[in-house]
């Protein structure tokens, strides 16, 4: 049976989530992609990162989320934990993940549909050597540099991590995003599991509920090159793993000096340094009008 669920409107059309379906895991797929509306972007040209801003947290980065560590290197970087070299035959954008920062785009971009490939080469670094590979695809980045435990922008992350990659992270104390969601006890803290159906959840950066991991795991194995799409209108986007739907948000905002969360509709796109080696390539981003739809399938 296929049953149709329209994230892309102002509310969710699901099939309530029992509790004793909590954990089974949904077949999702993307329907109705929007065509462009306009000519592509290409963020990574191949030859060069002059696009590009650098930005690098604490000389240690098994610091970087104490209150005991020393100032954050600041703009630096490029040559060395960024850079473009050859890999697989052609040009890549390799993030060493040795320092922990963050590579930001000069551009300002919202209401598009962003795609590039990644593959990890396998090699970590300290502190996070018995830990998953990690980077992160960090979008409507706004804010100063290093406002975030000294190395990184407040942003929304689709995550990249092995067995994660799709994750939903707000960046930043109270930055906030809503999906929906059920417990699942066999996944890290806050144990909550993207689910269409389930009921709405807001995950909160810097405090207990700071994620919801994706639907399922859509990765390929460590050394393979990987898509990812990024669909994003307004205040609300769906992160798609080689070409599985795994994560949809809505009501992306910051919360301001008086406390009200203001909507995240736009910002320049991030990628992190932190602990694992990293290649990016064919880094496009093109204007869309609408987002696409995702569907259950039983």
């Amino acid at each position: 049976m296929l049953r149709s669920v329209i994230l892309a409107g102002l509310c969710l059309l699901a099939t309530p989530v029992l509790a004793e379906e909590a954990n089974k895991p949904q077949t999702l797929v993307l329907k109705d992609v929007p065509a462009a509306t306009g000519p592509a972007v290409e963020l990574f040209n191949g030859k060069d990162i002059d696009a590009w801003d650098a930005w690098l947290g604490y000389p240690d980065p098994g610091q970087t989320y104490s209150a005991d560590h020393a100032p954050s290197i600041g703009p630096a970087g490029k040559g060395d934990i960024f850079k473009v070299v050859t890999e697989d035959g052609g040009p890549a954008l390799f993030i060493s993940g040795k320092t922990w920062g963050s590579l930001v785009h000069q551009g300002d971009y919202g209401n598009y549909h962003l795609r590039l490939e990644y593959k990890w080469s396998g090699k970590r670094h300290a502190p996070r050597l018995d830990q998953p590979e990690n980077n992160g695809l960090l979008y409507h980045s706004h804010g100063e540099p290093g406002a975030v435990w000294g190395t990184w922008m407040r942003s929304a992350e689709f995550e990249i991590m092995t067995g994660s990659t799709g994750m939903i992270v707000p960046v930043g104390a109270n930055l906030k995003a809503t999906t929906t969601a059920v417990k699942d006890p066999a996944i890290i803290a806050p144990g909550h599991r993207f689910t269409v159906g389930a009921p709405e959840y807001t995950t909160v950066g810097n405090t207990a509920d700071w994620n919801v991991e994706n639907a399922r795991d859509a990765e390929k194995p460590v050394g393979q090159w990987n898509t990812l799409d990024l669909y994003v209108f307004g205040d609300r986007a769906i992160h798609v793993v080689n070409g599985v739907p795994v994560m949809e948000v809505w009501n992306l905002c910051d919360t301001d000096a008086a406390g009200v969360c203001q909507p995240l509709t736009h910002g320049r796109i991030q990628f992190q340094s932190e602990g694992a080696e990293t290649f990016f390539r064919h880094i496009t981003l093109e204007p869309i009008d609408r987002l696409p739809t995702i569907e259950v399938t039983k």
